[in-house]
């Protein structure tokens, strides 16, 4: 019979320690596009099922041709046709969070100045 016992600095505060230190240690440009990346995959995987939540409990079931009862599935193969033929809806929601990280950066960088 074996024991594990963690070993020193493998807990999960010492992990985000060194994810945070990675982060630091790139330039302020890649650290940028980071950002940017992934607020972009969260407008492109989660914003879809955030819309799903919040319509539903708002405006009642998504409906999907015949179907008045589509799951979230639905929502999601719609939202990935519509970037697909370039709506400009689609996109405004999946580039949205990223975009809205770029504003509050930049009133705060106005407020700074």
């Amino acid at each position: 019979m074996t024991t594990s016992s963690a070993s020193p600095g493998s807990g999960p505060l010492e992990r985000l320690v060194r994810l945070r230190d990675a982060v630091r240690a790139r330039s302020r440009t890649q650290r940028e596009l980071l950002l940017f990346g992934l607020m972009t995959l969260f407008g492109l995987i989660v914003m879809p099922f955030l819309i799903w939540i919040a319509s539903g409990r708002v405006l009642g079931p998504y409906t999907h041709g015949q179907n008045l009862h589509a799951g979230p599935l639905a929502l999601v193969a719609d939202y990935y046709t519509g970037l697909a033929h370039g709506s400009l809806v689609f996109w405004c929601v999946a580039l949205g969070p990223a975009v809205l990280v770029l504003l509050i950066r930049g009133f705060i960088a106005a407020w700074r100045a």
